[in-house]
């Protein structure tokens, strides 16, 4: 496996911040980030719904850590991102593997930072579509 690929800014995120808990526990592994473009994996095994499929909270806790990511590279070092609206729809489901989620800048402004997330499966069927706006807020000194 490769090397991360980070921005400076992501690369000085990661090492304030870290991924957090809730990521660090669903297995989430950042392999490239920028405010521009982020991607990452997580396994299905462990985050499963009881039908044995990956739970679809799964799914936005992926897209909405990535999508948050992405913002706080872009608002720092003055600012930092929260998320104030998210929304994932599901269209394929997943029993084994790995998913690949690959978020993609739509907007990055003073203010507001919007991004859209793409999971797929290891055959690269895409299973949701997430999107996430980021609130830029001013850091108080």
């Amino acid at each position: 496996m490769s090397s991360p690929k980070f921005s400076q800014a992501a690369e000085q995120l990661m090492q304030l911040r870290g991924l957090g808990p809730l990521a660090e526990k669903m297995g989430i592994q950042i392999l490239e980030l920028s405010a521009e473009r982020a991607v990452a994996t997580m396994p299905v095994e462990g985050n499963t719904q009881p039908l044995g499929v990956l739970h679809g909270g799964a799914h936005v806790v992926l897209g909405e850590s990535l999508g948050s990511f992405a913002a706080n590279v872009w608002a720092h070092p003055d600012k930092f991102a929260v998320g104030i609206e998210v929304n994932a729809s599901h269209s394929k489901s997943v029993t084994s593997g790995t998913v690949t989620a690959v978020c993609t800048a739509l907007n990055l402004g003073k203010t507001l930072a919007t991004h859209e997330i793409v999971i797929s499966d290891e055959s690269g069927r895409r299973l949701s579509t997430v999107r996430i706006t980021n609130f830029l807020k001013e850091k108080k000194s």
